[in-house]
């Protein structure tokens, strides 16, 4: 049995699908990606600029590469019960109702570096940690095409799909050829997000993507883009769940156990832990990206789309808060929803940004 086959079986007994590629990707990616980036598409996210020779020709860095193990955990597993207690509103995408795909992943990918270090070849694996781009070297591997909404999708498991990589010194076995796009003339994604972010070419721009806004961005979220994020608190999945790839989509990686608590989080724990206890509560989860302060920031943008009065005592608290980026956003939540009053005391915040917000709502009032 040839050291390509015997890896394939191990990485699918462990429950992924997998597809080989060459390490060079083809030009006309390389070019797409260029482009992309002077467009000035990544909005802020600075380390997509960044080892763009590594990114574009890994072999610039791993000299001894030659093919990549593409390898995908389904992750279309239902949602868990809502928990009850709390503030359990403003939705989760559904990558992030497991662990951190990056921790439960990397055990499996050792064993299989492990393996192919014991079959005589260099290996190295990756979880979206390094500068390489597993998408383009999925679909160059025939796992599945890039669809509309600029993700890899395939039949049976839609687009619901975490991607990893274990690039070898093995020369890259015959492929099943290029899937075969089955987008067709659907633009459902492109006209069901709610912000303006998809593109329609395969390709999205980030700085109207409600993703980037609730994940990557550091700042304040600009006020124009509020009401289209709508409840999504973290991340979003309205390209996806329109999609009628998706609709059938069922399997799940058995690394994957979906919990309550990342599905349903409780909104009060991004108002009333500290920083320390809101990392120790939520370790080895991804919420620890944007941390305790950003997730607040979401939540408040939350709490005002809902129009809930419910809610003030929240929003309110949100205004004490000792971060004047939470302080800032509650200044423009209470607006919106209407409490002119604890806005007033806004108007003495020491923050210059917090106060300006409250200023120019108040202006606009009289």
């Amino acid at each position: 049995m040839n050291a390509a086959l015997i890896l394939t079986q191990a990485a699918q007994e462990q429950g992924f699908l997998t597809a080989w590629a060459g390490i060079e990707l083809p030009e006309a990616t390389q070019d797409r990606y260029q482009a992309w980036l002077a467009q000035g598409r990544q909005a802020e996210m600075a380390y997509l600029n960044q080892n763009l020779s590594t990114r574009l020709s890994p072999r610039s860095r791993f000299g001894w590469a030659k093919s990549v193990l593409v390898l995908a955990a389904p992750h279309a597993y239902p949602p868990p019960k809502r928990p009850l207690g709390g503030v359990r509103i403003g939705r989760v995408a559904r990558y992030a109702w497991v662990r951190d795909y990056h921790l439960l992943i990397q055990p499996y990918l050792q064993d299989l570096e492990r393996l192919a270090q014991s079959l005589g070849l260099q290996a190295k694996g990756y979880v979206d940690t390094g500068p390489l781009s597993e998408r383009s070297y999925a679909a160059w591997g025939g796992l599945g095409w890039i669809g509309r909404n600029a993700m890899l999708m395939r039949m049976g498991e839609g687009t619901y799909l975490t991607l990893a990589m274990l690039l070898t010194s093995l020369p890259p076995p015959a492929g099943e050829g290029l899937y075969p796009n089955r987008c067709g003339t659907c633009r459902r994604c492109v006209t069901g997000c709610p912000t303006g972010a998809l593109l329609g070419d395969g390709t999205l721009d980030s700085k109207r993507c409600i993703s980037y806004w609730t994940i990557e961005h550091r700042g304040p979220i600009p006020a124009e883009l509020w009401t289209g994020m709508g409840d999504w608190l973290f991340g979003c999945d309205i390209c996806q769940e329109v999609c009628p790839w998706n609709r059938k989509a069922r399997a799940f990686w058995q690394g994957f156990v979906p919990e309550p608590e990342l599905a349903y989080p409780n909104l009060e724990d991004f108002f009333t832990l500290s920083s320390k206890a809101f990392e120790r509560k939520y370790a080895g989860t991804v919420f620890l990206r944007p941390g305790r302060t950003r997730m607040a920031r979401n939540a408040l943008v939350v709490l005002a789309n809902l129009g809930n009065p419910d809610y003030l005592p929240l929003v309110r608290r949100g205004a004490r808060d000792v971060n004047p980026l939470v302080r800032a956003t509650a200044a423009e939540a209470l607006a919106r929803l209407g409490d002119f009053d604890s806005l007033v005391l806004l108007l003495q915040d020491p923050e210059p940004s917090v106060a300006g917000v409250a200023r120019g709502w108040l202006e606009r009032q009289c």
